[in-house]
């Protein structure tokens, strides 16, 4: 009788244990759940900013570049427009200048 005993008290024992267990790991889920999603919307808000924030360094870059080539066409066409003028100014265009006199252009060469 005492061998019967024993088994109805493991076997009860022992869905005591697993109901135990299955509680845990549904609280478990449950748990997981409602920090996950908060911890999901946390990691999503900062994406967001984190886009936001390339966008906006990205304008700013794109800006800064914009009005570097504005200055540098400027420059250039204010570079041209000085080259052009220069010679008017001047009267004619500056003749170019003679080669000097010790030059190889100007004496014979010997294999000739």
């Amino acid at each position: 009788m005492g061998k019967q005993y024993n088994k109805v008290q493991k076997r009860r024992r022992r869905k005591q244990y697993f109901k135990r267990r299955r509680e845990q790991s549904k609280s478990n889920m449950a748990l997981k759940k409602s920090s996950g999603s908060a911890s999901g919307s946390a990691k999503k808000a900062a994406k967001k900013a984190a886009k936001k924030a390339a966008k906006k360094a990205a304008k700013k870059a794109a800006k800064k570049t914009a009005k570097k080539a504005v200055k540098k066409a400027a420059k250039k066409a204010a570079k041209k427009a000085a080259k052009k003028a220069a010679p008017e100014v001047a009267g004619e265009k500056p003749a170019e200048s003679p080669a000097p006199e010790g030059s190889p252009e100007g004496q014979d060469s010997p294999a000739e």
